[in-house]
């Protein structure tokens, strides 16, 4: 095997472990969105979980986060909890670190 083999080999190994960690913390942070949501919603427990786990489904609709700030909107809307959407950005933004944080410390 060439060199060029090897560094092609070794940057595609790393393109696939880094896209694998871009899933796990896109869908932590979507698990962590649907609890903070879940708690501004009311919701505890078993009820919390449920809802954040259809949070982390909704983002399989389409590419990026719309669908993930579309749902979350909208069951805060039906919930009659005023939320904006800057704000749910903004946790989104705060809480995709965090799960980038928790996976490197392999938690």
């Amino acid at each position: 095997m060439s060199t060029f083999d090897q560094r092609k080999d070794a940057f595609e190994n790393k393109f696939a472990h880094d896209e694998e960690l871009r899933f796990k913390a896109t869908a932590r942070r979507n698990k962590l969105l649907g609890l903070w949501a879940a708690e501004k919603l009311g919701k505890s427990g078993a009820e919390a979980d449920a809802y954040a786990k259809s949070v982390v489904v909704a983002d399989f609709e389409e590419a990026g986060d719309e669908d993930v700030v579309r749902k979350v909107k909208g069951d805060f809307v039906t919930g009659g909890i005023t939320v904006a959407d800057d704000e749910v950005r903004r946790v989104m933004t705060e809480l995709l670190i965090r799960a980038a944080e928790e996976i490197q410390a392999g938690r």
